[in-house]
């Protein structure tokens, strides 16, 4: 049992990016838990951490071990709450990663309802367009949009989401519309920097049923989606962006969507959690709660 400490010591550690905050939340002194791990180390014969004044951080043994220790973890909370007699309340910190737009205009008042369900369930919540490696830094469960790169998660599909070309009546009227592909190099094109790379993302169309990817010379360039919505608003050119961020200006006439039978297929979008036979209940309430967006999403497809 000893050595079981020792590993959830190293997992809660790992979890909460350092040893004070670890110990906040297990009740203990943060040097109970640094000793817990520096035995471990010892007794495996590697070094788990790399550790500085102000954090920890995990090393490439460390990362492969968290992994494993995620789903032993998960199974000791639920053997504690089959023992009790009966499913303990969600408690504890859930960390989970969103998309800037999508985060906040759909997830977090899915995610305001469950903590009201739930005062217990605290969750660190953060907005990101960059993935995140789950396992390395931490994270309980995320959404995602697009293809799925990582095999080794769990995914659900959930929602849906199309790409819209667009510019603003303000722009077009002096500009004139697009008809063709060809067109839009004579355009100033508005486009998104991705943070993951740091390179543009290119546009994409289907035609003939044919997916075309076309790379514009940017007038302005943007790494994060609402910023693209306020240049297209201000009249500062052409962007492709998600149809569920510019719906409204859409339907007010503020924006007007181009090349429409050109719209590429709709990107599907995912929750996603590291692999686990047992999850932790403040992770499946959470994953229950966001299968209203599936709900959601299978309005936007009867609609479309």
């Amino acid at each position: 049992m000893q050595g079981l400490q020792q590993f959830i010591a190293f997992a809660q550690t790992a979890r909460h990016g350092g040893f004070a905050a670890a110990a906040r939340e297990q009740g203990v002194a943060p040097s109970t838990l640094a000793k817990a791990v520096a035995r471990l180390e010892a007794a495996l014969g590697v070094k788990l951490f790399h550790r500085t004044t102000r954090q920890v951080t995990l090393t490439p043994d460390g990362e492969r071990l968290f992994e494993r220790c995620q789903r032993v973890l998960a199974e000791v909370e639920s053997l504690q709450a089959e023992a009790s007699g009966s499913r303990l309340a969600p408690a504890g910190v859930l960390r989970i990663d969103l998309p800037v737009f999508y985060g906040k205009r759909f997830v977090m008042p899915l995610l305001a309802q469950v903590m009201r369900q739930y005062p217990a369930l605290h969750l660190d919540i953060r907005l990101t367009d960059a993935q995140v490696d789950l396992v390395r830094d931490g994270v309980d469960l995320a959404v995602r949009i697009g293809q799925l790169r990582d095999s080794t998660l769990v995914a659900r599909r959930v929602d849906q989401q199309g790409l819209v070309l667009c510019a603003s009546a303000g722009y077009l009227k002096l500009r004139g519309a697009p008809r063709k592909v060809e067109d839009l190099s004579a355009h100033d094109a508005v486009v998104f920097r991705l943070p993951s790379t740091g390179r543009d993302r290119p546009w994409q169309f289907r035609q003939r049923g044919v997916m075309l990817d076309f790379l514009p010379q940017a007038h302005m360039r943007v790494n994060e989606t609402e910023g693209l919505l306020e240049a297209l608003k201000l009249g500062c050119g052409v962007c492709q962006v998600p149809d569920l961020l510019v719906r409204d200006e859409l339907l007010r006439g503020e924006l007007v969507e181009l090349l429409p039978g050109l719209r590429p297929q709709s990107m599907p979008i995912h929750i996603v959690y590291p692999s686990s036979r047992l999850l932790p209940s403040r992770v499946k309430v959470v994953i229950d709660a966001l299968q209203a967006l599936r709900r959601r999403g299978a309005d936007a497809a009867d609609q479309a």
